[in-house]
Parts: C-alpha cells; sequence; structure tokens
C-alpha cells in the first residue's frame, strides 16, 4: 500500500494530515522562515537555504523574501531564475520552472486541487497535478497558474491573469481566464 505522501507525488488523492506530510511542511515553513529573515545582501546564506529547500537550482538564483511554499521538495528552477516579492508556490505536485524566468510581485503558481464532489471534498482529501512553466517566460503581478497548466517557452502571462489552461510558446496571455491577446512571432 502507498503512503500518503506516495499518493500525494503521483497525483491520486491524499490525505494532507498525514504526520509524514505535516512534517515536511512544517520543515519547508522553517526554512522559508530563515529564507525571509535574511538580510538582503547575504546571497550565500538564501543561496543555501533554496538549494535545501528545492529538489534542484539553477546558477543565478533570486528570490525576495517573503517567499512561501508547501514542501520546497517539488520544485525545480532553472538557471537566472527571479521571482520578485511575495511569490507563493504550493507545491504538492511538481513545480518546474525553465532558464531566464521572471516572477513579478505576488504570483502564486498552484499545484494543490480538491475534488469537486462537495462530499467527498468535505472529508478532506487532496491531490495534486503538476504546473511547468518554460524557458525565458514572464509572469505579471498577482497573476495565478492553476493546477495542471503548462506555460510555454518566452510567453508573457500579464499581471492579474488567472491562468486555468496551457499557454501556447511564444504568447502574451491576459485576463480571467487568461487568454492569447497576443502572439509574440508576429513583431
Amino acid at each position: 500500500m502507498s503512503s500518503e505522501k506516495e499518493r500525494m507525488l503521483d497525483g491520486e488523492l491524499y490525505d494532507p494530515t498525514d504526520p509524514e506530510l505535516v512534517a515536511d511542511r512544517n520543515r519547508a515553513r522553517d526554512l522559508t522562515r530563515r529564507y525571509n529573515a535574511t538580510a538582503p545582501d547575504d546571497r550565500t546564506e538564501r543561496r543555501e537555504l533554496i538549494g535545501e529547500l528545492f529538489e534542484s537550482v539553477g546558477d543565478e538564483c533570486q528570490i525576495e523574501p517573503p517567499f512561501r511554499c508547501d514542501y520546497g521538495y517539488n520544485i525545480r528552477v532553472g538557471e537566472n531564475f527571479y521571482a520578485n516579492f511575495d511569490c507563493v508556490v504550493l507545491d504538492a505536485g511538481r513545480v518546474e520552472i525553465g532558464r531566464n524566468c521572471m516572477i513579478a510581485p505576488g504570483v502564486h503558481i498552484y499545484t494543490a486541487t480538491h475534488p469537486l464532489d462537495a462530499s467527498e471534498r468535505i472529508e478532506g482529501p487532496e491531490y495534486a497535478k503538476p504546473v511547468a512553466v518554460g524557458d525565458d517566460v514572464w509572469i505579471g503581478g498577482r497573476a495565478v497558474i492553476n493546477p495542471g497548466v503548462t506555460v510555454g517557452d518566452e510567453s508573457v502571462v500579464a499581471s492579474g491573469a488567472v491562468v486555468t489552461e496551457d499557454v501556447p510558446d511564444g504568447v502574451v496571455v491576459r485576463g480571467n481566464p487568461a487568454t492569447v491577446v497576443k502572439d509574440l512571432s508576429e513583431n
């Protein structure tokens, strides 16, 4: 029989109150609390803490505190990654962000979701759908990336967009729900 953590990582319904998962979230909260308390010029300590928190981190990773996540170990970021203030990543599932990506203030990325059936949802189970962000992507302030979404290479997600479906390569999306408003290859 699978553990709740294995079920979570496999995208199956799982119990988020499982002691192992609670301990994992507490570990992430401790690391993010320590990260958020670092001095702005202490890049070495920040790098060490993010390296301990995330599954993998490319060169030149900069995340402005405060930063929050559920587990951390499901997050992979490529080289030359920048996230501005108040970024939240609910990483019950894998979050993979490519190289040369910029995330503006207040961006939220969600993998965790809940059953649609009310009686099942009331019981408390969750499941997760992975999120992937390609290379050379810019996500504008207060944008929300929902569970299961892929954002294609060289795309721009406008400020305040709520991304509920995959974003193709090389486009600008905006709105709620986000829709393509510009094909960047037509410049």
